[in-house]
């Protein structure tokens, strides 16, 4: 056993303890609470092994179902023929955490039968847009040891037989992690980067019982956040408009989480890369507080200052479940040991209430936060101030650019050099990936490919930046931008931040039909790449849909550590609205 195993065993055992307290603490809650705890959530929690075993995948070009079925009692009685299933591809669209848990517990179908309908989707629908990279052949596996415990002694976790996808820059056990990178995959002329042992948010999924269908497409090192392009399974598409961008660059997971091939899903962020997909398909996205959510076995860009991962999901609740399982400290990561004493107790869904807003104060965009994709398109403004008006009737109040006049903008663009330190992160994981990988340096891989790596960082030597000037410089600055923000939101008495995601639609898909190759990344983002670098977090919620289909969305963003509270608001606007709605696929073309 690893050390990161044993570390992982031992936490296994102190979250097993925790659950209980957790029972005790929903118990307390549920009767004041404007939201009940999930159906099962009370359930003790239990930690049977680990459903999933670990075994190499591909990368397939067109990523299929695995044809294993393991299911032991789906036969009609009496015959030797198979009974029809109690739930279908169709039937899973927009499922919610809480209605999976009171199926299962009301026996109307299996986490087995769960799992094949969704395989079934993707099946259908996935040929179109391309959502995946891979996918994880155990899925039925998993499902099959799952409903076996469930006889036994109830759910294993809060996310029990709950189907997810996962970004592939995040290890799994034995499966390939591709970064979207050709070179990282055998089937696209490259070495297969295998790790040894999940990523710790992965991990944290398996244990509180999720099934991980597959690995979600992303840019090459997640590096474009407009376009899900990647040099190992091509574009991914928008189910709400396939000729508008999906958002990059965890536009793979946005893609499957909208179009229901799964309940939810984990993305990445560095600049934008979890707020603009979501912002482009509906979906609420949480950007948590750097330091929250562990980084351990993810593929890096700036792991140092400001990489997160966090979840998208279609209703606020399941992105609060889903960041209670996620969050918090981990031996994997030390950079998580700052959120102690950050994390509520009753967990984040606890807070949701549809009078959160009420008596807030929240500062609005303008040109005192940023000069670019200033001012708001038409059509944008004119979301923005219903937006705005369903707030106050929600009894919160507004400041108008409370930014205007404090030199922020000035400040941000004196930004220093030293934020990046890809080359070293780079180092750190690949070091990381287990004695059975292929390789463990940049070095190693180009002696097997011939290959120059080309990542984040390249041609920099691998120094820690806390040992260098530009790291101590970039910290510096870092502290002064923190130290101006804090300091509008309390001249204002501000609580938070309500902006458009994004200042404009999505962009197309193709920016130029005359130049087809030609993909800037114009994501019209408003909170980032401003919000990555003070290291705060920000929820998004839907609202509207323009002409085209694309939807209009909106942004809280807090000060570090506020999840709960950002969630809290986000719920409140999303139950007075009810804006999502599911999109119409289409089905690939036969010829």
């Amino acid at each position: 056993m690893t050390s990161r195993s044993r570390r992982r065993e031992g936490l296994r055992g102190r979250k097993a303890a925790r659950g209980f307290l957790l029972s005790a603490l929903l118990l307390a809650w549920a009767a004041a609470s404007c939201v009940p705890p999930a159906p099962g959530a009370l359930a003790a929690p239990s930690n049977p092994p680990d459903p999933d075993p670990p075994g190499r995948a591909g990368v397939p070009a067109h990523p299929t179902p695995p044809v294993s079925d393991p299911d032991p009692g789906h036969l009609a009685p009496g015959h030797g023929i198979r009974s029809p299933s109690p739930i279908g591809p169709d039937d899973v669209a927009e499922l919610t955490i809480d209605r999976i848990q009171a199926d299962y517990a009301a026996g109307r179908y299996t986490a087995v039968q769960l799992t094949r309908a969704f395989l079934d989707r993707i099946a259908r629908y996935e040929g179109l847009y391309n959502a995946f990279i891979s996918m994880n052949p155990h899925a039925l596996e998993t499902a099959a040891a799952l409903d076996e415990a469930y006889v036994r002694q109830g759910p294993r976790g809060p996310l029990h037989g709950v189907p997810v996808v996962v970004k592939d820059n995040m290890d799994m056990a034995g499966l390939v992690t591709t970064a979207g990178f050709e070179g990282f995959s055998a089937a696209t002329g490259g070495v297969d980067l295998i790790p040894g042992e999940d990523a710790a948010a992965v991990g944290r999924l398996r244990e509180a019982g999720a099934i991980i269908l597959g690995k979600t497409n992303l840019p090459d090192f997640a590096g474009h956040g407009t376009r899900t392009h990647s040099s190992v399974a091509g574009v991914t598409l928008n189910p709400y408009n396939v000729a508008a961008a999906p958002g990059g660059s965890s536009g793979g997971t946005a893609t499957a989480v909208n179009a229901s091939f799964a309940v939810l899903g984990l993305g990445t962020e560095t600049g934008g890369s979890i707020q603009n997909p979501a912002a482009a398909q509906a979906l609420v996205g949480v950007k948590p507080t750097y330091g929250l959510v562990p980084l351990d076995g993810v593929v890096p860009v700036d792991a140092t200052y400001v990489d997160v991962v966090g979840p998208l999901a279609r209703t606020v609740r399941d992105a609060a479940l889903a960041l209670e399982v996620l969050a918090g400290p981990t031996p994997e990561d030390p950079a998580t040991f700052a959120a102690v004493d950050h994390i509520p107790e009753a967990g984040y869904a606890a807070a949701l209430c549809e009078t959160a807003l009420e008596g807030r104060r929240f500062g609005l965009v303008g040109t005192g936060w940023r000069d670019s994709f200033l001012p708001l398109v038409p059509e944008t403004e004119a979301f923005y101030r219903e937006a705005i008006d369903v707030l106050e009737a929600e009894g919160a109040h507004v400041v108008a650019d409370p930014f205007a006049g404090s030199g922020f903008v000035e400040l941000y663009d004196g930004r220093p050099r030293g934020g990046g330190a890809g080359s070293y992160d780079m180092l750190v994981y690949l070091r990381g990936l287990g004695p059975g990988a292929a390789f463990h340096s940049v070095e190693e891989w180009e002696a097997l490919t011939g290959g120059t790596f080309r990542s984040w960082g390249r041609g920099r030597p691998p120094a820690a930046p806390t040992a260098t000037e530009d790291g101590d410089a970039y910290q510096a600055w870092r502290m002064e931008l923190r130290a101006l923000f804090r300091k509008v939101l309390a001249d204002h008495e501000l609580d938070g931040l309500f902006f458009p995601q994004a200042g404009a639609p999505v962009p197309p898909l193709v920016q130029d039909p005359e130049r087809p190759d030609y993909n800037p990344n114009n994501h019209p983002e408003l909170p980032s790449n401003i919000i990555n670098a003070l290291g705060i977090p920000v929820v998004t919620v839907p609202f509207g849909y323009y002409d085209d289909g694309t939807p209009f969305v909106l942004a809280f963003i807090g000060d570090m550590w506020s999840e709960a509270e950002l969630l809290a608001w986000a719920y409140d606007l999303e139950q007075a609205t009810r804006a999502r709605r599911a999109p119409e696929l289409e089905e690939p073309s036969k010829g």
